[in-house]
């Protein structure tokens, strides 16, 4: 997985914008307003993705290109680096892990539009 497969993966899902409003060396992927995902632009290829905090511990146990998000609320945000050892299914599967946390979260109104 690379940087412009995740970028394309994340806008790929309904009602997702980005944007740089912690400086041009994060991209950061929202829905309807709510950060799911910051993307490094940098050289240490990582993403940080929101997590129940029981399945970020696991992930973290398991896999030590995953560690307590960066600059992030530890208990729920994990950092990802994404330097070739992690399958990409798995990193999909926290990326939409993360993006239906916080769709779950929003109001129902913004949930099913009419």
């Amino acid at each position: 997985m690379n940087t412009e497969f995740i970028r394309e993966y994340c806008l790929a899902k309904p009602s997702v914008t980005e944007g740089f409003p912690f400086g041009d060396d994060t991209l950061v992927f929202k829905v309807h307003q709510k950060l799911f995902l910051l993307l490094s632009l940098g050289d240490n290829k990582s993403f940080n993705v929101k997590c129940n905090p029981e399945q970020a511990l696991a992930y973290r146990a398991n896999y030590p290109e995953i560690t307590p998000g960066y600059h992030m609320n530890k208990t729920h945000w994990n950092t990802v680096n994404f330097n070739g050892n992690l399958p990409d299914a798995l990193m999909a599967e926290m990326i939409d892990h993360s993006y239906q946390l916080v769709f779950d979260s929003l109001p129902k109104k913004l949930q099913n539009p009419l």
